[in-house]
């Protein structure tokens, strides 16, 4: 498969993560499945070849590379089933937000562990109030002296458990009317008086991610953890959301791909009625359906990927290509899972697993409902 956004160098980037994942993580699946994240060797395997941070400069440890780099890589994953490593997360969006806000101490502080793998990095914008609403936020940080007060939590944090460093969206001025409060504040969490971890959350799918709920009482950290401008967070995710949505719709069609793919190959196999599934003409145009839709995923996709390494991709646009994928992804994992017949309700059958994992694309990164009210606003 060809990609207008990918040369030949990062084609070979994602062929060799494509191998990475299949060798290092699906192999150990179940493990990560029963202990709900994946083996912190891992990260640091990751790193070691070049698969984390690849957009960011190699100045601050990271490949050097473009977004085009992040998505060929976040591709490759997707492709192989994997959802329990968070690297769209910690490279996909935490390395960025500290290369577009940080001071340069705090990108030499932090970029090179997390291109490295020795730091995991999450953020919290999620509270058990306040989802999409972050008008509703009540997580604080209030200054004293040379130090901000932390108080409140979060919940379903991806990378949450193992985080060493933790991106918080809270309020550093509680009276500011609205979203203008809003700051951006990193914990470091190790040794971190006041912060802990609560219980790893049981998800109806990707069991093998790192989701957490985090708790913050009285956790101080030095007023020069702030990222980027006091009272200016909310605009500061407003203007990384759009790489957000792009990455989820990256790997919904992606996602789409690898299931239209598998079914194709079962039911070749699968011998019925004297022939073959794929004989039957209803498999043959269900099919015929899923493939078209997969192959308009895709050409909007990659066009979206192009633009957004140009600097070009509105906020409008990402919203409709992260609901339309995510809605489409749904319908094409179902009919495909259907063709499996008893097969695609087990446990152990990739596509049991996509539609599992599949389902919370609706969801995250900003509820589909949400997506079309910002379309809306553009019209």
């Amino acid at each position: 498969m060809t990609y207008p956004w990918a040369d030949d160098e990062t084609l070979a980037l994602m062929d060799m993560a494509r191998k990475f994942f299949l060798t290092e993580s699906v192999p150990h699946r179940e493990k990560a499945e029963a202990n709900k994240h994946v083996d912190r060797d891992l990260w640091r395997k990751a790193g070691s070849v070049g698969l984390l941070c690849a957009g960011i400069p190699e100045e601050y440890g990271g490949g050097g590379g473009t977004l085009a780099h992040e998505f060929a890589i976040l591709s490759a994953q997707a492709s192989t089933g994997d959802t329990g490593f968070g690297n769209s997360v910690h490279s996909g969006i935490c390395a960025h937000y500290i290369e577009a806000y940080g001071t340069e101490e705090q990108k030499q502080r932090w970029l090179p562990g997390m291109a490295s793998g020795d730091l995991v990095a999450a953020i919290a914008m999620t509270e058990p109030g306040c989802g999409s609403d972050l008008k509703a936020l009540r997580t604080t940080a209030i200054q004293d002296g040379d130090e901000y007060v932390i108080n409140g939590s979060k919940t379903f944090i991806t990378n949450g458990g193992q985080a060493d460093l933790v991106i918080v969206v809270c309020k550093t001025d509680p009276a500011a009317p609205g979203v203008s409060g809003i700051s951006l504040v990193v914990v470091e969490t190790q040794d971190r008086p006041g912060y802990s971890v609560g219980r790893l959350l049981d998800k109806m799918g990707m069991h093998a991610s790192d989701t957490a709920e985090l708790f913050f009482d009285n956790v101080r950290v030095p007023v020069t953890n702030l990222l980027g401008q006091a009272g200016r967070g909310f605009h500061q995710t407003m203007q990384q959301l759009p790489q957000e949505r792009l990455i989820l719709a990256v790997i919904g069609a992606a996602v789409m791909e690898a299931a239209v793919a598998q079914t194709i190959e079962h039911t070749k196999n699968r011998e019925a009625f004297g022939g073959t599934l794929f004989d039957l003409q209803n498999t043959r145009f269900v099919l015929a359906e899923c493939a078209t839709l997969a192959k308009i995923a895709r050409t909007f996709i990659d066009d979206c990927v192009v633009k957004h390494c140009r600097g070009e991709l509105d906020n409008a646009t990402a919203s409709m290509a992260k609901w339309w994928v995510s809605e489409t992804q749904g319908q094409v994992v179902d009919k495909c899972q259907q063709l499996f017949g008893g097969y695609g309700f087990m446990w152990e059958y990739p596509i049991t697993r996509m539609a599992a994992d599949g389902r919370v694309q609706r969801i995250y990164g900003g509820a589909n409902e949400l997506m079309k009210e910002l379309i809306a606003r553009s019209l």
